[in-house]
């Protein structure tokens, strides 16, 4: 097997076949897609298939750009090649850099890492080098349009139901520029879930951009004296600078990455030390391959990783194989917490549930790949495309 994206990016181009191309090559690429979710299934030609997912929100966009900017350079590959082709679609695709085609290659990435688990009878996480088991899951809140008491009331429902020891909850509001959701939530919800949920529990929270740095380091001081221990996203994720004054007023982790796709980027974030802990989210990033690279430059800086995956679409399995195998492994699993009546899109995507939490842990299954089959009704109900080698 080839060995994994190089941050630099200087993986030569090939015509079609590389070193890497031995054993069965991929011969279909398929798209079942809304505009919320879209999941990928490719087909080696010896009939072998693999399913992966393109990033959640506008997937109808991002499928097509898979079909177009990906699948043509996938399609007559080899399975073990995988790694060679998403470290050149960027260089064959150089006039087109940024977020959607990255978005579009984790569905690639993501469905080969299936086909091989199932191919090799293993678990995505043993061919990671990992193992199947219990990682410690924080329950994750999406909503800022709540209460500070019934957000409460919420989470301590589902420590009493789930075990949760560590919740997340949100402060200001989104890309906010220090606005509130609404005037004073922030700083009433920071002291009313520490009051409500005990001295016990692990608390974080996410600031989804919304701050500048002066505000978010008097947040963060506020943080600090309720014992929380994790400020997600503090300050517009594309300034750096920023969010690294956040990082160097306070003692309390800073955390971030989630939104960047660009090697360079993270590089320079790590470089810099402008978090504490970091947040690749698989699919934004680019798939499991890129996102493992994020987690190597990491653990040669001594810095943890966590990764985001804020859905209970694909995006949560692939990160719990993921934490099982890298050395960096944060301290939590984000899981949300949202259900069907807030995220209705997430309803019957699954023909069981991939998802297991007992005790605060969630269970990785040692099923061959990701262990999970889509649901032949909702495939039946999207959006279907399929590009394939010429016959």
């Amino acid at each position: 097997m080839s060995t994994p994206y190089s941050a630099s990016g200087a993986v030569p181009l090939s015509n079609g076949q590389g070193q890497d191309d031995t054993g069965p090559r991929i011969a279909k690429i398929e798209t079942f897609c809304t505009p919320l979710v879209g999941f990928v299934r490719v087909t080696s030609e010896d009939g072998q298939q693999g399913w992966g997912q393109v990033s959640t929100y506008n997937s109808d966009l991002t499928c097509e750009i898979l079909h177009r900017q990906v699948a043509p350079w996938a399609l007559g590959r080899g399975m073990d090649a995988m790694e060679q082709v998403i470290g050149e679609i960027p260089l064959r695709e150089h006039k087109y850099p940024g977020t959607y085609l990255r978005r579009a290659m984790a569905g690639l990435d993501t469905a080969v890492w299936d086909w091989r688990g199932r191919d090799a009878q293993k678990p995505v996480a043993a061919l990671l080098g990992g193992s199947a088991g219990p990682v410690r899951a924080y329950a994750s809140s999406m909503r800022r349009d709540i209460l500070p008491t019934d957000e409460a009331d919420r989470l301590k429902a589902l420590r009493d139901q789930f075990g949760f020891d560590a919740f997340k909850v949100r402060v200001g509001a989104e890309c906010g520029q220090d606005r509130d959701e609404w005037p004073g939530r922030t700083e009433e919800i920071i002291p009313v879930i520490r009051q409500e949920l005990g001295a016990d529990v692990a608390l974080l929270v996410d600031g989804n951009s919304g701050f500048s740095a002066a505000r978010a380091i008097d947040v963060g001081h506020m943080l600090q004296d309720h014992g929380y221990e994790h400020f997600e996203e503090p300050c517009p994720y594309w300034l750096l600078d920023e969010t690294a004054k956040v990082t160097k007023a306070l003692t309390m982790d800073v955390a971030g990455g989630e939104q960047d796709w660009d090697m360079q980027q993270w590089r320079r974030m790590i470089d810099m030390r402008a978090v504490d802990i970091l947040q690749p989210d698989i699919l934004y990033l680019g798939g499991i391959g890129r996102s493992m690279e994020v987690a190597r430059m990491g653990a040669e800086a001594g810095l943890p990783c966590t990764p985001h995956c804020a859905n209970l679409s694909l995006v949560t399995l692939f990160t719990m194989h993921m934490l099982r195998a890298i050395p960096n492994a944060g301290r939590y699993l984000e899981f949300s917490i949202e259900g069907d009546d807030y995220y209705p899109w997430q309803r019957d995507l699954f023909v069981n549930t991939p998802y297991t939490i007992q005790d605060g842990q969630a269970h990785v299954t040692d099923a061959p790949g990701w262990g999970v089959e889509v649901c032949p009704e909702w495939l039946a109900q999207s959006s279907y495309k399929c590009s394939e080698t010429s016959r």
